[in-house]
């Protein structure tokens, strides 16, 4: 495959690429969540409680600018403000199921509890 530029960055691979759409610490875990249902922002903080709101926002913007969610605004008092899953998001999910079930076997393997 010969590299290729995208948004003034140049890759590699495709594997390259992809993971800098849905890759990094947060991404996945997002997507993973939205999944089955929507989301509220301060659903997404309590549940992903390592994370600072600078970083949850950074990645749901780009989420939303890459196409893998949505961002619905509810027009209500206060403004109310969920993510869901797009067609898009959706086609990353057997990806990342595949991903978490190597990681899991890969901490079995090397004697970490996932628990």
């Amino acid at each position: 495959m010969p590299e290729f530029i995208k948004d003034k960055k140049l890759y590699y691979t495709p594997v390259e690429y992809v993971f800098s759409k849905i890759g990094g610490t947060y991404k996945m875990p997002i997507l993973w969540r939205v999944k089955d249902k929507s989301w509220r922002y301060n659903e997404l903080k309590k549940s992903i409680g390592h994370i600072s709101d600078r970083m949850l926002s950074k990645n749901l913007k780009e989420l939303v600018a890459d196409g893998f969610i949505s961002k619905e605004i509810i027009p209500e008092v206060p403004v109310k403000v969920e993510y869901q899953i797009t067609e898009k998001g959706q086609k990353s999910i057997p990806i990342i199921s595949m991903l978490r079930d190597y990681g899991f076997k890969l901490m079995k393997e090397d004697g970490i509890s996932d628990k």
